[in-house]
C-alpha cells in the first residue's frame, strides 16, 4: 500500500491543477482579468459568420506563469 500513496498525491496536485485552470477560464471568461485573451500577438480573423482565434501570446504567458509556479512548487 505504500507505493499507492505517490500515485496519491499525482491525483491530489492534478485535480488541484485542473480546478485552478476552470477557475482561470472561469475568471477570463467574465472579464476578471481584463487584457487576457485579447494580448498584441493573439491572432483573430472575423469574416462573415466564420471566426478563427489563436492567442498564441496568451498561451506562451500562461505556459510561462504555470512554468515558473511549478518550478517554485518544486523546491
Amino acid at each position: 500500500m505504500a507505493e499507492l500513496s505517490g500515485f496519491g498525491r499525482v491525483l491530489i496536485i492534478t485535480g488541484l491543477a485542473i480546478a485552478g485552470l476552470g477557475l482561470l477560464l472561469e475568471l477570463v471568461g467574465r472579464g476578471v482579468i481584463p487584457g487576457l485573451g485579447r494580448l498584441p500577438g493573439d491572432i483573430y480573423i472575423q469574416r462573415g459568420h466564420f471566426r478563427f482565434y489563436l492567442p498564441i501570446t496568451t498561451s506562451l504567458l500562461i505556459s510561462l506563469i504555470l512554468t515558473l509556479i511549478l518550478g517554485l512548487m518544486r523546491r
